[in-house]
């Protein structure tokens, strides 16, 4: 069973001392345990050194959901109005700069890498690309993607690239997603091709273009939140199981 690297959210308050405390859905885990994988957390450290041990370590790398991202990575000047929406980690930006660290691990190290939500978002930001900070001030007439309460049900459905690695996954062209984000991609960071989008624009998923993609075993970034689909919808269950599949086969190199 191979082992999968999750990255945790910090909070401000914990259960046991109410000081700065590890925070992570157990929907992330019981997909990757359902699907063959053992998931491991990773240390919210920002040691370069202790990160590229980790990874190298892991047999793959999930990049999980969670808090807004630091807008100075991929804005110099925001509106105040849009800027006041954008929340920040109680670390301090110390998640920002520790998962920026484990994507070029991860690049490095050449790791299958699965990213969802603000994963995919900081994915984009990491390969040069940029946000929509905050869609509904800035996308007048968007759908509404903030839909948490919601966040165990189908909302709105995505296109899908044919002949695209998720298209492969799901062996569909039209998937049905949740949407639990005020912030987006609109557009893929040079390395990266939309392979899904929403009807307003809005990426839903990202893959490696096909002339780099073979130096990756596995890149895919979602923007909604498989792990919140797995017990009622297989196509949701089929992209864990094809992730953990490729940290199964690095784990045997």
């Amino acid at each position: 069973m191979p082992l999968i690297l999750l990255s945790p959210s910090v909070e401000k308050r914990g259960v046991e001392f109410h000081d700065l405390s590890v925070s992570l859905s157990v929907k992330y885990e019981n997909a990757v345990l359902q699907a063959g994988g053992i998931p491991v957390i990773a240390p919210t450290t920002t040691d370069r050194r202790a990160l590229a041990e980790m990874v190298g370590r892991a047999s793959g790398v999930l990049l999980t959901g969670g808090d807004d991202i630091n807008p100075d990575l991929y804005a110099k000047k925001l509106p105040r109005a849009v800027r006041q929406t954008v929340g920040t980690t109680p670390d301090g930006g110390g998640r920002d700069l520790r998962e920026l660290m484990l994507i070029d691990e991860t690049f490095r190290q050449r790791k299958p890498l699965l990213a969802i939500c603000r994963g995919h978002q900081l994915l984009n930001i990491a390969l040069g690309g940029g946000l929509i900070a905050d869609i509904r001030r800035q996308m007048p007439g968007a759908l509404n993607h903030q839909r948490l309460d919601r966040a165990n049900e189908l909302v709105h459905e995505v296109a899908l690239t044919n002949g695209s690695l998720l298209a492969r996954i799901v062996s569909k062209r039209i998937l049905g997603v949740n949407s639990s984000h005020h912030q987006a991609v609109l557009q893929p960071a040079e390395p990266l091709m939309a392979v899904a989008r929403a009807r307003d624009g809005i990426v839903e998923a990202m893959e490696l273009k096909s002339d780099v993609s073979q130096r990756m075993p596995f890149l895919l970034s979602v923007q909604f939140h498989p792990e919140r689909l797995t017990e009622r919808h297989a196509e949701h269950r089929a992209i864990f199981s094809r992730f953990v599949r490729a940290c199964a086969r690095e784990a045997k190199t």
